[in-house]
């Protein structure tokens, strides 16, 4: 393996790709430089001398300024960098489109066909609680449930969405739950969904069912538990009914194109713009090639990285929607009284990771090079396929949910630090190093870290085959784990 990396020509930055000592040299473009301090894997050294203000580059792009002098072979990192990143800008639409270097290979994977023509990669039985009052009731239903039905079943798992939300909750706040949990009942990866209530909560069951629209009656059932003496008797029941619809359901070939995927990474490091996110960029562009469908979010974390999405935008109108996207997460930031900017974790700065533009810059490479063809607000589904926007915050969990509920049946989530969670749908970790897949292989699903010894394309390769074996079935160590969860965003008053 190398020692260190530089990503562009135009970079005055490597990036160390294992650890260094002070004193150790390294030869850039026939010139020597002697490192002056120990520098881990993952982090900057500086290849010219900079002055105060100067720009600071790397991906050959600014990832903020130097607040001193630095010279060749000086650590580059907190102690000397500071974001260039301050309020609301104003764009102006220069489209630069790229031609996706992939093509249309026909290729298939096995998942479940549902009645309005969506496709899901897993045939799970859910309750879907308006209110967290019923989280519990909600457990008990489905363990009787599995005891009296047995363990053969047509479902794949059953799992209860629990949250605490739906009651004590006002504007947009209520608005976003219902948002969440209609979008949640219409899901592909349901064969079959109990919308279970309380009876006097905000989140009223009926008021919810009416703004559902559509829905397959033999799938999904309602249930108020303050309306039935034994709710726990009446739930079992309903259960029964959607698992008699669902008995015959079985998986078939469909194309790659019905996969929709979201893009997601938390944790990251050094390497998450080197290894695991370009993996994630080549992926997305590869399965927008098929008729497929992908969609980045973390909002804040495009920071500093805007202008990249803005220009692939596949018009004018998709451009006005992206400066909405960032300019409204910004007034969210500022009528809080917070700094746009104060984004990075311990954990990414240890990783390596210096300021807000240096995790966007890595963090948008997921999203390749393809055309921006939707952006959608939170709690909305997706409308178009292709490359898709989404408004939610770099929050792993609320973000990786408001993809599921966008309509992903699965999320890539790419990480250097390492995470177990999971959102209500598969949850695939990619690590962006290879001491972290062995040290948490009951973690990580797919190791990026060989970007670093093996061929992009292999990789790439093996990367699709096992995307397609995880759509066919195969599960994720969230699912295997039993790690699944479900995060609401909440902005407001909880009364």
């Amino acid at each position: 393996m190398l020692d260190f990396i530089q990503l562009h020509d135009h970079d005055n930055v490597v990036v160390a790709l294992k650890d260094l000592s002070k004193g150790q040299t390294l030869t850039i473009k026939e010139e020597i430089i002697v490192l002056k301090d120990d520098i881990k894997r993952g982090h900057k050294v500086a290849i010219k001398d900079l002055f105060i203000n100067d720009h600071i580059i790397k991906y050959g792009y600014p990832i903020g300024h130097a607040i001193k002098e630095i010279s060749v072979g000086e650590h580059i990192h907190t102690h000397n960098i500071k974001t260039n990143l301050d309020g609301i800008q104003e764009y102006q639409f220069h489209q630069k489109l790229n031609s996706n270097p992939y093509e249309n290979k026909n290729l298939t994977f096995n998942g479940f066909k549902r009645k309005n023509g969506n496709v899901g990669i897993r045939n799970e039985l859910w309750i879907v609680p308006t209110v967290g009052c019923v989280n519990g009731i909600a457990e008990r239903m489905l363990k009787l449930f599995e005891k009296e039905v047995g363990d053969i079943h047509p479902f794949e798992n059953v799992l209860v969405l629990k949250h605490n939300y739906g009651c004590s909750q006002l504007g947009d706040d209520h608005e976003n739950t219902r948002k969440i949990l209609r979008d949640a009942v219409h899901h592909p990866n349901a064969g079959g969904v109990l919308v279970l209530g309380l009876g006097c909560e905000n989140n009223n069951l009926y008021e919810f069912k009416d703004a559902l629209g559509d829905y397959d009656e033999d799938r999904v059932k309602f249930l108020v538990s303050q309306e039935v003496t034994d709710e726990i008797e009446a739930g079992v029941e309903l259960l029964k009914e959607i698992y008699a619809a669902a008995k015959n359901d079985k998986r078939e070939p469909v194309p790659l194109s019905e996969l929709k995927v979201g893009l997601k990474c938390g944790g990251s490091d050094g390497f998450s713009g080197i290894t695991a996110n370009p993996l994630l960029g080549r992926f997305s562009d590869f399965l927008v090639a098929q008729g497929g469908t992908t969609v980045l979010t973390e909002v804040p974390e495009m920071f500093g990285a805007e202008t990249i999405l803005m220009e692939r935008a596949a018009n004018s109108e998709v451009f006005e929607k992206t400066v909405e996207l960032i300019n409204e997460f910004k007034e969210y930031f500022i009528e809080n009284k917070q700094p746009v900017y104060e984004n990075p974790s311990p954990g990414n700065k240890d990783g390596g990771i210096s300021t807000l533009e240096d995790k966007s810059l890595g963090c948008t490479q997921k999203a390749g090079t393809s055309t921006v063809t939707d952006v959608l607000k939170y709690g909305e589904v997706l409308r178009e396929k292709g490359l898709n926007l989404l408004s939610a915050p770099g929050n792993d969990l609320v973000a990786s949910s408001a993809l599921a509920a966008a309509g992903c049946q699965l999320v890539l989530f790419t990480t250097g630090r390492g995470t177990p969670f999971g959102s209500f749908v598969p949850t695939m970790k990619i690590s962006t190093n290879t001491p972290l897949s062995e040290t948490k292989p009951h973690w990580i699903d797919f190791n990026a870290g060989v970007l670093l010894e093996k061929e992009s394309d292999i990789v790439l390769n093996d990367f699709i085959d096992y995307i397609i074996q995880v759509a066919s079935g195969e599960l994720v160590n969230n699912e295997k784990n039993d790690f699944r969860e479900i995060a609401i965003f909440k902005t407001g008053v909880t009364l």
